[in-house]
């Protein structure tokens, strides 16, 4: 019982969360994993940072640090100042009846991919690619136990996935899915009603492997010339700082370690996806966030927050009309 209770527990906090998506056998939809905790404000009492040139502060006295660009472009150039070696991006996937809306992979794809490839030699796609010799009642399975998320989710988000790494590639950075083996996929499987608890730990594992392998790769290639490696997940696996309860599926931690102090994590958020809820309620942003738009402040401009040390939330301008739910 204290395990139903956990999973259903992960799966009532992670409901505004990225998934991971793998596909399932022919003629069935395809399924998905969530994500998604928050990392803590860190503490100390050191000064703000400067505001960026080009940006207006934003912050309040007991609020994060918060600066507004004109563009999404110009807050993730700041981003990218902060050189790391592996840029873990985390994402909040869109739900069912936000079709309408460009999500944050469209817009990641469009507006900053073009501008972190030049930098970049590799992204990690959360995008999970059985072995085709595993057994299909294996991936079956796996696919069953992770419908309770993907039942709430955008029926594009998979699809999305896959025109990243297409994408990714034409602008000169090599794609890596994510590629369980069949042992892998079949612990999942006889999970139960941890299925989605063991799966979270995979993606964990799986995207911090592959990350190392390039990393060292790239540094034993000097005249490779790009060295950063960008790994594309939900925003819990990138967490610098999880919490106790999500501290066992984000990589974060290890990979700034192994990164020397270069890592950076970003999570991407589209504005109309955020709810008064308690899953996004206890986001360290989400107070200045609500504040703003009770206020009704500027919407056109791109939010930067300064969650911890090289770790940001950046919301992107509100949509067009045109694109809103009606």
């Amino acid at each position: 019982m204290a395990r139903v209770n956990r999973a259903s527990s992960l799966l009532a906090l992670l409901a505004v969360a990225a998934c991971s998506r793998t596909p399932a056998p022919a003629g069935e939809p395809g399924a998905a994993k969530p994500d998604a905790d928050p990392a803590p404000v860190a503490s100390g009492n050191a000064p703000p940072p400067p505001t960026p040139a080009g940006a207006t502060d934003c912050s309040t006295p007991s609020g994060l640090t918060c600066w507004r660009f004109d563009t999404p472009e110009a807050a993730f150039k700041h981003v990218l100042a902060t050189d790391p070696l592996i840029l873990a991006i985390g994402e909040a996937h869109a739900q069912k009846g936000s079709e309408k809306l460009a999500s944050s992979t469209k817009r990641f794809m469009d507006s900053l991919l073009p501008i972190v490839a030049p930098k970049a030699s590799d992204i990690v796609v959360e995008l999970w690619i059985p072995d085709p010799t595993c057994k299909k009642e294996t991936v079956r399975a796996v696919a069953s136990a992770q419908k309770p998320v993907v039942e709430a989710q955008a029926e594009t988000n998979q699809n999305e996935y896959v025109t990243l790494g297409v994408k990714a590639k034409a602008a000169g950075v090599t794609p890596w899915p994510l590629r369980p083996t069949c042992d892998e996929l079949a612990t999942v499987a006889d999970a139960g009603a941890d299925a989605v608890i063991t799966m979270l730990g995979y993606v964990k594992k799986l995207t911090q492997d592959k990350v190392v392998q390039l990393v060292n790769r790239n540094r034993a290639d000097a005249a490779a010339g790009k060295t950063m490696v960008v790994a594309y997940n939900g925003a819990l696996h990138n967490d610098l700082m999880p919490s106790a309860q999500m501290k066992d599926y984000s990589f974060g931690p290890e990979l700034e370690r192994f990164a020397g102090g270069r890592y950076t994590e970003l999570d991407i958020i589209v504005p109309e996806y955020v709810k008064k809820n308690p899953s996004w309620e206890r986001l360290a942003w989400y107070p200045a966030f609500e504040a703003d738009r009770a206020a009704s402040k500027d919407t056109t401009k791109t939010t930067l927050y300064l969650v911890g040390d090289k770790s940001y939330t950046l919301v992107f301008p509100a949509s067009p009309p045109s694109e809103k739910p009606h």
